[in-house]
Formats: structure tokens, C-alpha cells, sequence
């Protein structure tokens, strides 16, 4: 590990998500210019260089592996211009944390385990809901007899035809998959002898929780929410 007072040591951390863009250098320009406005605001030293041509969403990524390989070894810093470089997924980010790494994001560079951390878990909750939107979506025009893919003609034309009950269930059983999700963050706040509608919307407000459509917390919402529990 690094003395205390010692120059700064840094592994800079690049990501494009497709080949195209690392062949033009679409995107990893801008994070270049932010990785190197650290490195001399801080005065620091950039041991390493490494540039991922990966999709966001994939933990496996053998640059990534060598950064903080070099990084955990000579106990320096791996650093990225922003944190939706590493990925949006929440469990990824999570082991990062935990990896022993110390890590800084130019467009964040007060980010602590904790704030890193809760910013994983709402990433995670916007990509769940995200997917359960594009569902509906897609059942939504199913049961309008929109083909999707190659889809048997006779079997489009009842789903069009069953009134709506096919989306309807498919909003339902997404509605009850989310509510099972916050079911242990409604108890941890209860736990806490917080109880009224309103005071639970302002609790997952406080700790960054979303609503199924991505918005803020009311009664109403909370309401709904625990019926379904």
C-alpha cells in the first residue's frame, strides 16, 4: 500500500461498448480528458493504462481484470471518468467494493463505499424496472396482434382478441415480482417504528428507492405496494 503522504498512484480504467467505437475512439477521448484532469489536479502518478471493449453489462472483462490486478499489487488507485463505465449492474459494482481496490471516479471523486454502494442498488432497481416495462410492452402489442418476431398468425389474432388479459397479467405478476423485492426494505423500515404511508414513501424516498415506473414514493403508491404484500 501506499505511504501516507505519498504521491498519488493511479490505474486508469476505459470503456467503450462496442468495437466501432473503440476503433474511432468515439467516447474514450472525453474519458481520457477526464482521467488526465485528475492525474494532474492530484499531482498523481499513472502506473497503467487500460481500455475495455466490452458491453456494460458483462462482468467478465479481462482488461478490467489487470487493472485492479495491477492496482491491488502496487497498492495504487484505479481510476474511471465515470461510474456507469464499470456498469450499471448493481452486484458487479457491489464487488468492486469489496475487492480490496481502492477506486476514484473522476466525475465523483468524493464517492465513498457507502454512496457507491446505494448508487449500485438504485442502478439495479432502474434496470429491473426497465425490463418489466419493456414486458409490458411487449404484451402490450401482442394483445393488439402486433407480430413480433415470426409469431403464428392464429395465435396473435387471440391474444388480440382476449380483451386486454394477457397484459393485464403480465402487469400483475411484474407488479407483484417488484413487490417481493422491497419487501425487505419495507421491513428493515418498519423495523425502525416507521409505519404511516406517508412515512415509509419518505423513507424509500430517503434511501433512493424508485417506484415501478421509475418516480418518487407517495401514500398512494405505498398503498398499493402493500397490498400486494
Amino acid at each position: 500500500m501506499a505511504e501516507p503522504g505519498s504521491p498519488l498512484r493511479i490505474v486508469a480504467y476505459e470503456r467503450v461498448s462496442t468495437a466501432r467505437q473503440g476503433r474511432s475512439g468515439l467516447g474514450l477521448e472525453a474519458q481520457r480528458h477526464a482521467i488526465e484532469q485528475l492525474v494532474e489536479a492530484r499531482a498523481a502518478t499513472l502506473l497503467g493504462r487500460f481500455t475495455e471493449v466490452e458491453s456494460g453489462r458483462k462482468a467478465d472483462r479481462p482488461e478490467l481484470t489487470k487493472a485492479l490486478h495491477l492496482a491491488k499489487v502496487t497498492g495504487a488507485t484505479l481510476v474511471i471518468a465515470k461510474l456507469d463505465r464499470l456498469s450499471r449492474n448493481a452486484a458487479f459494482l457491489l464487488a468492486l467494493r469489496d475487492s480490496g481496490v481502492r477506486f476514484l471516479a473522476a466525475d465523483m471523486p468524493e464517492a465513498n463505499d457507502l454512496t457507491v454502494g446505494i448508487m449500485a442498488l438504485v442502478a439495479e432497481q432502474e434496470r429491473r424496472a426497465i425490463s418489466r416495462r419493456t414486458k409490458e410492452a411487449l404484451a402490450a402489442a401482442k394483445a393488439r396482434g402486433v407480430q413480433l418476431g415470426n409469431p403464428n398468425g392464429a395465435v396473435a389474432l387471440r391474444q388480440a382478441a382476449d380483451g386486454g388479459a394477457s397484459l393485464r397479467r403480465t402487469v400483475s405478476e411484474n407488479a407483484d415480482a417488484f413487490a417481493q423485492d422491497l419487501a425487505p426494505v419495507i421491513e428493515a423500515i418498519r423495523a425502525e417504528g416507521i409505519a404511516s404511508l406517508r412515512g415509509i414513501a419518505a423513507a424509500l424516498n430517503t434511501r433512493g428507492m424508485l417506484t415501478r415506473r421509475g418516480g418518487r414514493w407517495g401514500a398512494s403508491n405505498v398503498r398499493n405496494l402493500l397490498l400486494r404484500l
